[in-house]
């Protein structure tokens, strides 16, 4: 029997965060470590990564079709973004499931380094991954990219079993979002990978799916990475890779 999906699934990264621009300053300075003190799991929004979020939850007020439901990363950025759409969407009746299967991917050992950090002071990882590739690469205490998959599946069976024919947003990290296109979209790893290194999800992008009411009770992409929600309002847009940078490649 075929699946019932949302009528429409919009899939969100967060805003712009501190780890974000940590990250980059730390790539300005060659730096070995990321300057983030404390757990990833608290990393905020930056001011920017909140004009944003009230940039996208203003979008999201002018459509006909709005939420009924908003499930979030427990991390304290995406949950942040989801409540500032929310708020400014006037969307307070879809309520926020913080949901720990969209959680960031986690980097293990290898957390809080940057690429030439990794490769300095974690060289066999370091050839490990170009070996296995970032498909497959599980870093000591860490997930590949699979471990994303496997528990994204596991949350896409109870958007199906509890919110079908209903619109959903998800607000997640990059990671994320490419791993749902990869399940939704039945990529191959391939495709995903190329699709990753095209360039990076923006922050407070969109990837909008809507279901076909035919006999396969499909989900066609709409729109993917769709920055126009930010760029309406002159908001600059960001898409700075989510630290570590030891992720991407």
């Amino acid at each position: 029997m075929a699946r019932r999906w949302p009528d429409n699934l919009w899939i969100v990264r967060h805003g712009q965060s501190a780890g974000n621009v940590a990250r980059d300053a730390a790539d300005e300075a060659a730096l070995d470590r990321i300057a983030i003190h404390g757990r990833d799991v608290d990393v905020v929004l930056s001011a920017l990564g909140k004009e944003q979020a009230t940039a996208l939850g203003h979008w999201f007020a002018q459509m006909t079709e709005k939420p009924h439901v908003v499930f979030a990363s427990p991390y304290s950025r995406a949950l942040q973004t989801a409540h500032l759409v929310q708020h400014a969407g006037g969307m307070e009746q879809a309520p926020i499931v913080a949901d720990e299967r969209l959680r960031e991917k986690e980097f293990g050992i290898l957390d809080g380094y940057t690429l030439s950090g990794v490769q300095r002071h974690f060289p066999e990882q370091a050839e490990i991954r170009r070996v296995m590739g970032k498909f497959y690469h599980r870093p000591p205490g860490g997930e590949s990219w699979c471990d994303v998959i496997l528990r994204l599946r596991s949350l896409l069976d109870t958007v199906v079993l509890h919110h079908a024919g209903r619109n959903v947003l998800i607000v997640g990290h990059q990671v994320v979002v490419l791993c749902l296109r990869y399940i939704l979209e039945d990529m191959s790893e391939q495709q995903i990978l190329e699709i990753d290194a095209a360039g990076d999800v923006a922050n407070c992008s969109v990837t909008h799916y809507r279901r076909n009411a035919d006999a396969a009770d499909r989900l066609s992409l709409v729109q993917y990475n769709y920055v126009v929600p930010v760029e309406q309002v002159a908001v600059e847009v960001t898409r700075a890779p989510d630290p570590p940078v030891a992720a991407r490649g």
